[in-house]
Parts: C-alpha cells; sequence; structure tokens
C-alpha cells in the first residue's frame, strides 16, 4: 500500500524537523517528507490538518500480564491500548509467570504480540534464573531470542557479587541493563514516601536514601565494570542529581521517569487514593520539580508509563495493601504533553523523550521518521481534550490516578509499519 499524510506539522527531532509537509508511505517504510515524488499514487490519503505528526512512540515499561496474569491484561488488549496511545514500540518486563528466563518464553511474548498486530514487543530478558538474585542468567542466549535488555524487575539482586558479575558479562557482550534502584531492606514494608505525610496518615513509608543508597551502589559497579546501564523509574531529585554527575564523567548510564511522577506527588494520597499507590512510591513537591528540571536538562532521557494493568478488585483493599501500580499506556502522551504547557518542555523535547530518546537508549532503528525507516508513526490533535476512564480507555486495566482529569491531545491516528492499527474516529 501507498499512503500519504497530507498537510500535519511534521514533528522529528531524530533530524531537527518541525515543519507542515506531506509525509509519504510505501512498503512498509517512510519514503519522503515534504513533497511528495512526481510518480506516487496514494492508494490512501490521511488529512492531518492541524494534526502532529510525530514517529511512534517507544515505551521503556509497559507490563502486559501476559503469560501468568490475564485475568488483569493480555498482550492483545494491552498492545491494542499502546496504539490508542500512539505507542508502537514497548518492552516487556521479565516478571511474567513464567519468567521470561528461557528463550521459550521470550519467543511466546514475540509471537503473541505479532498475532496481535498493534505493536512491537521487545521483551527485557531476567538478569537471574527466576529473578531469584542468585545467579546469572544466559544473557547472550536470551539475547538472540530477541531480549532487548536485561533486569531483574522488582526484584532486588542482594549479592553484591552476582550483580558484578553479570554486569561484567553484559560489558563483555555488549548487552544493556535495566536496572530499578531500590534498596531491598529500607523498602520492603513501605508503601508511600517517608515523610510529614506517611507519618500524619499512619502508612509505613519508604524513605528517599532506599532510592538514592542503591544508585550508589549501582553507579559504583557501573563505574568499575562499564556496563552500560539504564535506571529507572527514578523518583527522587537526589538521583536525578547523582546520576546527571555520573553522565558528566562519562559513565554510560541513563535514566527514565514515569509521566505520573511529572504530575502527582505525595499530597495526592491524602485521602487514602490507593490509584495513587505506586512504586516507586510519590514523592514530595521538592523531588517532583526536581524530576522535572532533570528531564528539562537532558539529565532523565525518557519518559515512560511504568503500565500496570489491575483488575478491580486489586485496588479495593486498604491503602497499604492494595497492589502497587497504575496504568499509563493511553495517557502517557497527553500527561508528557502538559509539560510544554507548563514550560517545563518544547513539544520537539517531549516528542524526543517519547520516542527517539528511548530509541537510542535501547540502540533500536525507531523513534525517527527519516527516509528509508520503518513507518512507526503517530499522528495526534493537540487541541483535543478528553478525559481518560471506562468509556475512552481501551486496557484491561482501568486503575488510573488520573481518571476523570481534562487531558488535552488525543493520539488520532496510530500506523505500525506502515499499516494503520489504531483510528479514533473510524
Amino acid at each position: 500500500m501507498k499512503l500519504c499524510i497530507h498537510g500535519g506539522r511534521i514533528v522529528d527531532p531524530a533530524n531537527g524537523v518541525d515543519k507542515i509537509a506531506h509525509l509519504c508511505i510505501e512498503n512498509e517504510r517512510i519514503v519522503s517528507v515534504g513533497e511528495p515524488a512526481p510518480d506516487f499514487s496514494a492508494n490512501r490519503k490521511i488529512d492531518a490538518s492541524g494534526l502532529i505528526v510525530c514517529p511512534g512512540l517507544v515505551d521503556l515499561q509497559a507490563r502486559l500480564r501476559e503469560p501468568g496474569q490475564e485475568h488483569k491484561g493480555t498482550i492483545a488488549s494491552e498492545t491494542s491500548a499502546a496504539a490508542a496511545g500512539g505507542i508502537t514500540t514497548l518492552c516487556c518486563p521479565p516478571d511474567t509467570d513464567p519468567v521470561t528466563d528461557t528463550p521459550a518464553v521470550a519467543n511466546l511474548i514475540q509471537e503473541l504480540a505479532r498475532s496481535a498486530g498493534s505493536a512491537q514487543v521487545l521483551p527485557i530478558g531476567a538478569l537471574t534464573p527466576g529473578l531469584s538474585g542468585k545467579q546469572i542468567s544466559e544473557m547472550a542466549v536470551l539475547s538472540q531470542a530477541g531480549c532487548i535488555a536485561f533486569s531483574n524487575a522488582d526484584q532486588p539482586v542482594v549479592n553484591t557479587r552476582v550483580l558484578r558479575r553479570a554486569m561484567e558479562y553484559a560489558a563483555s557482550h555488549d548487552l544493556t541493563l535495566m536496572l530499578r534502584p531500590q534498596d531491598a531492606w529500607l523498602s520492603a514494608d513501605g508503601c508511600v514516601h517517608e515523610g510529614a505525610v506517611s507519618t500524619r496518615l499512619g502508612l509505613p513509608g519508604i524513605p528517599e536514601f532506599a532510592e538514592t543508597l542503591e544508585v550508589t551502589r549501582l553507579l559504583t559497579l557501573i563505574e568499575q565494570t562499564g556496563a552500560r546501564t539504564h535506571l529507572g523509574p527514578l523518583s527522587t531529585a537526589r538521583a536525578v542529581q547523582m546520576i546527571g554527575r555520573a553522565r558528566f564523567d562519562g559513565l554510560p548510564v541513563s535514566a527514565s521517569i514515569t509521566a505520573h511522577h511529572l504530575h502527582l506527588n505525595e499530597i495526592d494520597i491524602c485521602d487514602f487514593n490507593s490509584q495513587c499507590h505506586l512504586r516507586p512510591p510519590l514523592r514530595s513537591q521538592r523531588d517532583q520539580e526536581g524530576l522535572r528540571r532533570g528531564l528539562a536538562r537532558g539529565v532523565i532521557g525518557a519518559i515512560c508509563s511504568d503500565h500496570q494493568p489491575h483488575d478491580a478488585d486489586a485496588k479495593l483493599a486498604p491503602f497499604a495493601e492494595t497492589e502497587p501500580g497504575a496504568t499509563g499506556l493511553e495517557t502517557l502522551l497527553a500527561l508528557s504533553l502538559r509539560l510544554t504547557e507548563q514550560g517545563v518542555l518544547t513539544l520537539p523535547e517531549v516528542i524526543a523523550a517519547l520516542s527517539w530518546q528511548p530509541a537510542k537508549i535501547l540502540g533500536i532503528p525507531a523513534g525517527t521518521l527519516s527516509p528509508g525507516a520503518t513507518a512507526n508513526i503517530c499522528i495526534f490533535d493537540p487541541q483535543r481534550y478528553w478525559r481518560p476512564g471506562p468509556a475512552t480507555l481501551t486496557s484491561h486495566g482501568q486503575n488510573s490516578p488520573v481518571t476523570g482529569w481534562e487531558l488535552k491531545g488525543r493520539v488520532t491516528h496510530t500506523l505500525l509499519a506502515g499499516r494503520l492499527v489504531y483510528a479514533l474516529d473510524e
């Protein structure tokens, strides 16, 4: 099929493009940005007048719940939600059931995603078998099976010797690690940020240094091993400062933040709102401002959804007994766009943090509208208002802390390899 997207504002931060133009697609690839070639005859046209045309979004962390927890969501349902959010590539952490620690599980996830056909799913392999933290997994074999990076998900690798060996192995095989900085002992029983709010509500807290202490350990190991490592999602301003210094010193480290942590803080849980039970927890307003500064300065390279769909019962218990996590695929873009109105980032900077910068972290050819690139494209209306809720969210999980918010910016079309996989009004 030959397809032409007419008259949209094309924003491609990877190439420094921001202009009104046409975009032509043929055989799953972008063939031109600008006026179509004289011999190009489109089979289909999309009128993008007044809309933004940008690379398909790349989400560094989204749990799809399959295999193992299909009552919360499936690869088909959650990749459909990803398409509705303009996301064409997403990474699935290894804490599936069974754990993604064998080529068979990695291949199953990719095959189910191909069958669903809504988004490209890149599995993240388990750093240790069964996420036990006791020995390193066969990372080279998992990489050959399609695992884009390696993580122990939310499970700690307490044994520093094991973590060091894993980093040395990853460095020698040019593999990427994705680690969540969270001290296992300091955060074990907590559910909110340790501070005045946790004390007033009587909820067990997770101190700031549960994150910064682990960041210190990880940065020291990165310096010693040279392993390319991504840390996130971050939640504290101090951790951003530490990673900023490490990057200035030349360490191969990157970082990400969730869209929710950019707009919510510990005050939002004051009515025991279990939808705000997240891990890492919502921190202080000072931390929130520090995360925004880190994003604006480029210390934080990517905004992710950290999508975790839950069934309704998971959020109905008393706050401390509810399951942490929020659905975020469909609100990722709109929440990120709020940063432009608040003067934190420009529109190209927001799109960069959602597309080519996370693609660069992963080392994949995505997040660009260069001629010859795979036609993974997001088209959205920056002026369209909408409210997240059961009537507007595709994900099986309705557990969103921003349900009912009036958001500005709605995806109208998503193309995966030149194929229309989502259209809002069709």
